[in-house]
Order: C-alpha cells, then sequence, then structure tokens
C-alpha cells in the first residue's frame, strides 16, 4: 500500500485548516468544515492534476472518503499554457463565480520557459509579481484563503538549465 493518501490528506488538512499566514482572509480562516470549496489555479500541470491520478483529484478523493458528510467541493482550474496573465484574465469567471474559500495557485512556469519560444512570450519578472499582487489580492477580496505554491524546475538543476534560475 501506497502512502499516499496520507500525505494527501496531510496537505489537504494544511491547506484547509491553516492557509498561508501571509495570505489568509482572517474571517475564514480557520478549521476543517463543511461546505468549504477549494479551488486549485494554473496551467497544465493543475490541468493534469485534475484527471484520475492527479494530485487535485487524489485531494478531493481523500478528503470525500475521510469527510463524506462534510460535502467539500475540490475543483480544478488549470489549463494547459497559461501565465499569471491568463489566470488574471479568466479569474472570475473560472474561480470567483465559484466562490471559492480555498484557492490554491501553481503558475510560473510558463511565464519562465515561453521566453525560449520563437515569439518571446514570456512573462517579466515585474510583470509575474505584480500580477500574482493583483491576483491573490482579488482572492482574499473575495473572502477565500489562498495559497501559493513554488514553480518546479523546469530541469533537474544537474545541467545548470538556466531556466532554473529565473524560476528561483
Amino acid at each position: 500500500m501506497r502512502s499516499y493518501p496520507s500525505f494527501l490528506l496531510l496537505l489537504a488538512m494544511t491547506l484547509l485548516s491553516a492557509g498561508c499566514a501571509a495570505t489568509r482572509a482572517p474571517e475564514r480562516a480557520g478549521h476543517l468544515r463543511p461546505g468549504r470549496r477549494i479551488v486549485f489555479l494554473g496551467d497544465s500541470i493543475t490541468q493534469a492534476g485534475a484527471q484520475k491520478g492527479g494530485y487535485v483529484q487524489m485531494i478531493a478523493d481523500t478528503l470525500r472518503a475521510r469527510y463524506p458528510s462534510y460535502g467539500i467541493t475540490v475543483t480544478g482550474a488549470g489549463i494547459s499554457g497559461n501565465k499569471i496573465t491568463d489566470l488574471l484574465a479568466r479569474l472570475d469567471r473560472d474561480v470567483l463565480a465559484l466562490r471559492p474559500d480555498l484557492v490554491v495557485v501553481y503558475i510560473g512556469i510558463n511565464d519562465v520557459w515561453h521566453w525560449k519560444l520563437p515569439n518571446h512570450t514570456g512573462t517579466t519578472l515585474e510583470a509575474f509579481e505584480a500580477g500574482m499582487t493583483t491576483l491573490t489580492q482579488r482572492l482574499r477580496d473575495a473572502g477565500a484563503e489562498v495559497v501559493v505554491c513554488t514553480p518546479s524546475v523546469i530541469g533537474e538543476k544537474t545541467s545548470g538549465n538556466p531556466l532554473d534560475l529565473a524560476l528561483d
């Protein structure tokens, strides 16, 4: 038996009960309780995570199995290729319309590696920071707790991938 369910339950409990102190909406901070609405917002990593066997789906399944009467809703709102500007453009429709209590934001990979595309459509550090500030503020203003995940590296840092430095 794999230990994923215990890990996922721990992650879910952490997300639901603690949030991120710097971005928590004080009136919403608190304990695991019935009716919570969780949205995972991001790019292809989040989109894949909402599929069978993905991390978003595993968290949803673990919460449903452990707390079947709580009616916790977990929604994956990831779209492949998205950058911070795309998240802002679809925030009202794909996230705020769901009235989430908690939003987990996982974004940044495409903002960096899209500089390597022929049309160089990456996001500057200043634009990324401004976008993330706007995104988290709008989510908090809507009453949601916000957890911002650090984007994973593109390489494994063993080859000196220069894109990893931009993610850092």
